[in-house]
């Protein structure tokens, strides 16, 4: 190695840096690394943290850190910046972090892009717009490169966003305008065929999260209704769901300062400061028609406290269970005082 290049390797290690695209500057990628320079193979183990936003949660990421085997964790982004990598090497021992800002479809089909998604140990998906990593990730070599490293039982996670679009379906935001407000459960119930309400399919393929769709700041923002209205729209066979309609497709919401943590066998934990809800919607039916507020049902309900764990493919756990119904828009509840949550 010559002493020029000895010098860019010795930066590199020091340094988080930035790699343009040859093209212009606006669809440049961004990469930001710190830790080893010199890639080190991991033995990762496949596991997956649904982190429902709001504070970082420690635990999760020390998680999901673990399961990378000594190799390095990927975080991945369509806007911001670095600020994970300090927060996750000061957390977890795993040989680099790095953050690869990906943030148009030019960046996403770079090959250095796909590189370094492949070299990944663990994968973390931040928050943020998920109708971003819709638009510009899917059909793409970036989404090609994450369903082969979940192939390969590399470890993946997220928050808010980032645990929005790691189910089989995903609510992908696609509808929302910038100055928009989020979209509620009550704006949903409205009309379950709103322009708003946008859906997903085949993003990302995760055997253990197979048929599921997911929600974040759940109870915090009053989310239950809007799942209730993907849960129709997907298991209702009526020609307009994401494909494939009629199927036993179940909702995971998290609420913002917990997770879920998700063993590659199905096995579930829920850790940190909320709950987590497993909705199914299984022989349910009722009005579900564009322009008409939603009345459908049952949904039955599994509420797990933290601490409590869930099997998904059995879908049952520690949990309280009970009964949602929507007539005409307005949500009924078997739980005492009607609550919701």
């Amino acid at each position: 190695m010559s002493r020029a290049h000895l010098f860019f390797a010795i930066l590199v290690a020091v340094f988080s840096f930035t790699l343009p695209c040859p093209a212009q500057t606006d669809h440049t990628y961004k990469y930001f690394r710190v830790g080893n320079a010199a890639d080190t193979a991991g033995t990762p183990h496949a596991g997956y943290a649904l982190m429902g936003g709001g504070a970082d949660l420690d635990e999760a990421f020390t998680w999901l850190c673990d399961r990378a085997g000594g190799g390095g964790l990927l975080v991945l982004r369509a806007t911001g910046t670095d600020a994970y990598n300090p927060y996750i090497q000061k957390l977890c021992r795993v040989n680099s972090v790095a953050t690869l800002v990906i943030p148009n479809r030019d960046a996403a089909n770079d090959s250095f892009v796909g590189s370094k998604i492949r070299e990944a140990s663990a994968i973390f998906i931040s928050g943020g717009d998920q109708a971003h990593y819709i638009n510009f990730w899917m059909g793409t070599p970036v989404q090609a490169a994450l369903n082969e490293a979940i192939a390969r039982r590399v470890p993946m996670g997220g928050t808010s966003a980032g645990l929005a679009v790691l189910g089989e379906y995903a609510y992908s935001a696609q509808g929302d305008k910038p100055d928009d407000a989020d979209l509620s459960g009550k704006m949903a119930m409205g009309d379950p065929f709103s322009t708003r309400v946008t859906l997903a399919h085949g993003f990302l393929q995760i055997p253990a999260l197979k048929g599921t769709i997911t929600d974040t700041h759940f109870a915090k923002r009053d989310r239950m209704g809007r799942l209730l209205v993907f849960l129709a729209r997907l298991n209702e066979a009526d020609g307009k769901a994401v494909p494939p309609p009629g199927n036993n497709v179940r909702g995971i919401g998290v609420e913002q300062g917990a997770a879920v943590l998700v063993d590659s066998d199905g096995k579930a934990t829920v850790v940190g400061h909320g709950d987590a809800y497993f909705v199914s919607a299984r022989g349910a039916s009722g009005v579900l028609e564009a322009g008409k507020p939603l009345t459908f049902g049952p949904y039955a309900v599994a509420k797990v406290a933290p601490g409590g764990r869930f099997d998904l493919r059995a879908w049952s756990g520690e949990s309280t269970n009970y009964v949602l119904t929507v007539h005409a828009g307005v949500i009924e509840s078997t739980q005492p005082g009607g609550a919701v949550y």
